[in-house]
């Protein structure tokens, strides 16, 4: 893309959120049935329906409802509707600039960048987040402050597979349990989703963007993050896994001095916008 091109961002409106999210997010009644319903059982037992063949009439309203191409996709029939929303694309429809020094986004997302403090906190509108609390140590925590934190909220109608963002070597995968809060603004905004929501995280230990850290989120209905290794010598662009049904988030952190975000994404962010970004986009740059 022209580097010098503004991406306008899109307001984060929690208006433009659907009734039942309102409704367990904005009422006394819904806050008192988050504990069930954000349970991880209950996004199980979704997958199942999900998995199973009973889900495909899902698909063709799915398809008008978010004008999905699936001429883009490798295959056009499907056996479930999670069969379905893991579809690959087809060679091409997602290409990665191969400049060493180009940081291009892992995923279809919507994208909002903030600056790790001192004290190794980032803050999302009034939430103030710990390194230390969501990755459950206080050792990597040090090593973050003042980098930056790239978050990726993917939508039901993004793209659900992504990749990695250069060539180096991960570590194994460290699972964290928790429930499974939607991603939409609306809890975001108002609640420690990155926090409570079960979660799996690795180090990527890049060739061109130092040691990064790696988180996939859950979400409300997404009961599975597939990732597709444990260590592994990866490729720039080469995938690494993808989420089932639903929003699901992507966090990553990068240390001090080691990457430059665009500077409309990070204005977009100051103005409360995210800017939406497709896999392998332009994103940043190695300093």
């Amino acid at each position: 893309m022209d580097l010098n091109v503004f991406r306008e961002g899109i307001k984060i409106d929690e208006n433009n959120t659907n009734a039942f999210m309102k409704l367990m997010y904005k009422s006394a009644v819904g806050r008192f049935l988050l504990k069930p319903v954000t349970a991880v059982w209950v996004s199980k037992a979704s997958r199942i329906f999900l998995d199973s063949r009973f889900s495909k009439p899902m698909i063709e309203k799915y398809v008008r409802e978010y004008n999905i191409d699936l001429s883009q996709c490798e295959k056009s029939s499907f056996k479930s509707f999670n069969d379905f929303f893991t579809r690959k694309l087809k060679t091409g429809y997602r290409d990665f600039d191969m400049t060493p020094s180009v940081l291009c986004s892992p995923c279809d997302c919507k994208l909002t960048v903030y600056k790790i403090d001192e004290d190794s906190v980032f803050n999302i509108k009034d939430v103030s987040y710990t390194i230390a609390e969501l990755l459950k140590s206080n050792k990597l925590s040090k090593k973050y402050k003042d980098g930056w934190c790239f978050i990726y909220r993917l939508s039901p109608n993004d793209y659900h597979r992504y990749s990695y963002i250069d060539n180096g070597v991960k570590t194994r995968n460290c699972y964290i349990n928790g429930v499974l809060h939607t991603v939409q603004p609306i809890a975001v905004n108002r609640i420690k989703v990155f926090k409570q929501n079960c979660r799996e995280f690795c180090m990527l230990k890049t060739e061109n963007f130092g040691d990064v850290i790696q988180i996939e989120v859950g979400a409300l209905c997404v009961g599975k993050i597939s990732n597709l290794h444990e260590k592994h010598r990866y490729k720039r662009g080469e995938e690494k896994g993808m989420f089932e049904f639903g929003g699901s988030t992507i966090i990553q952190l990068f240390e001090k001095d080691t990457v430059m975000p665009d500077s409309d994404i990070f204005m977009n962010t100051i103005d409360s916008k995210e800017t939406p970004i497709k896999l392998g986009e332009h994103i940043g740059k190695k300093l």
